[in-house]
């Protein structure tokens, strides 16, 4: 994917929450024309808050579908398909924050241990994939915020991968992406 334009925020953000308007049936504003890199393949995370708590978060972690795609169909799934909330409702649209994370291709972290791997890691810079055998879960960035001890972000990874916090074997893999994020 080429480089984000300087409007992308805009753009992407206007796009997400224009997605989840359409599908509650209220007037949706559509970014002005269709930009040419949103017809990219891109990868993209959109995450919804309500006074700054949690509301949503759902994304793609490979780019496999044009960008303005991959933000649309996860903005109604953000609102609508994650299963730790209820649908979004129309009252609680006006109250929702959009954020849209376009993340870089992952790449795969070498290690010898859970300390090498940690030692690697770049809080407030690396979003964080693990998988374990059918266990998998990643950790946007921003995530660093809240958890920002890596033996904590760690435990926590584990924890959502459906792992024991304390859990190290030789099936684990990590992978690391950065991500470029736009807030409303």
């Amino acid at each position: 994917m080429t480089a984000l334009p300087d409007d992308a925020g805009l753009v992407l953000t206007r796009l997400a929450r224009s997605a989840i308007a359409t599908q509650l049936n209220l007037p949706a504003a559509e970014p002005d024309g269709e930009a040419e890199w949103l017809n990219e393949r891109g990868a993209a995370f959109v995450t919804l808050t309500i006074d700054g708590r949690l509301r949503g978060c759902i994304g793609s972690l490979e780019a496999w579908r044009w960008l303005g795609e991959d933000v649309r169909s996860n903005a109604v799934s953000a609102a609508f398909r994650d299963p730790r909330f209820p649908p979004l409702s129309r009252d609680e649209f006006a109250q929702v924050d959009v954020e849209v994370s376009v993340l870089t291709p992952p790449q795969e972290l070498s290690f010898t241990s859970e300390a090498d791997a940690l030692a690697q890691l770049r809080p407030d810079i690396d979003g964080v994939i693990l998988e374990a055998g059918s266990h998998r879960a990643t950790f946007l960035p921003q995530v660093w915020e809240d958890l920002p001890d890596k033996r904590v972000f760690m435990a926590h990874l584990k924890r959502k991968a459906r792992l024991a916090a304390d859990y190290w074997g030789d099936d684990v893999r990590l992978h690391v992406y950065q991500v470029s994020a736009f807030h409303e």
